[in-house]
């Protein structure tokens, strides 16, 4: 299960990074603009926090104060991990993250690797993946239309770079491997409780701090996800009132991704619809 793992868990923290992508630019501004942010404004400050790696400020601006507040309990009591929550596939992360903090993780898992990508065809199984993980977003989970819209060209385009890029070169796997698994040690979120009990802002610190060795890791097989977001285009469709929809266009790993992201304002400021819907179905009585 070796390489299993470690590609889990890359993939999920670069799916943590990309599904709750609404935008992109550069740094954030060190001190908040005199008027209210606009709906591009918006999408742009989130995902500046995701270029940074900061998940545990784009956990504070995503939201308003008081779901924030909510959430901050809830991830306490073990009742939610959002934002990591609400990828598919993110039970297992978990899983992933104590296997690569294993005392034997370097040997366990590039054992694991050398068994499973001996006469294996990537592309194939780079096939299989996409095809699989885009029939389950499309078909199931509580996904909304923007969503199944977004999600599935991620993946596809996910996908194609994995079928072409490097990643069944051995000296290159085993660097990943002793990278990813000294990451996920000091991060010490090795089980569904150690989250909980770390909170919401410590755990987002420690996975941010995953989320930036993920992205060298990728960088260093070709795929540089910052730089493909810094030429993300942003353009304000409509706003009626306190709904607005903004259009992203941008190149990810060499295929373009284009799709519409709704909004909606609130006590004054606004927010990603998907973001809210999911933070506030987290936090809501059971």
């Amino acid at each position: 299960m070796g390489n299993r793992r470690i590609a889990a868990c890359v993939a999920l923290l670069m799916a943590a990074a990309l599904a709750l992508l609404p935008g992109c630019r550069g740094e954030a501004p060190a001190t908040p603009p005199a008027e209210a942010p606009t709906p591009g404004d918006t999408v742009r400050a989130l995902t500046a926090h995701l270029r940074a790696s900061d998940l545990e400020a784009f956990a504070r601006d995503a939201v308003t104060p008081a779901v924030h507040a909510q959430l901050e309990t809830a991830w306490r009591e073990g009742r939610t991990r959002w934002p990591l929550d609400q990828l598919p596939f993110a039970q297992h992360l978990p899983r992933a993250m104590a296997a690569l903090s294993a005392p034997d993780a370097e040997k366990s898992l590039q054992q694991g690797f050398d068994r499973q990508l001996a006469n294996a065809s990537v592309a194939s199984a780079a096939e299989f993946l996409t095809v699989f993980t885009v029939q389950y977003i499309t078909r199931q989970g509580e996904f909304s239309v923007s969503e199944r819209e977004h999600y599935p060209q991620l993946v596809q385009a996910l996908g194609t770079w994995a079928a072409q890029a490097p990643v069944g070169d051995r000296a290159r796997a085993q660097a990943t491997i002793a990278t990813m698994a000294a990451a996920a040690r000091e991060a010490g979120l090795d089980d569904g409780q150690a989250f909980a009990d770390a909170g919401m802002a410590e755990s987002l610190r420690r996975m941010s701090k995953m989320l930036a060795t993920a992205k060298q890791v990728l960088a260093s097989y070709g795929f540089d996800l910052d730089a493909d977001l810094g030429g993300m285009q942003v353009q304000l469709l409509s706003q009626t009132g306190d709904l607005a929809r903004v259009r992203l266009q941008y190149t990810l790993a060499g295929t373009p991704i284009d799709t519409i992201v709704n909004l909606e304002r609130r006590d004054g400021r606004w927010y990603v619809s998907d973001f809210l819907r999911h933070a506030e179905a987290a936090v809501a009585p059971e």
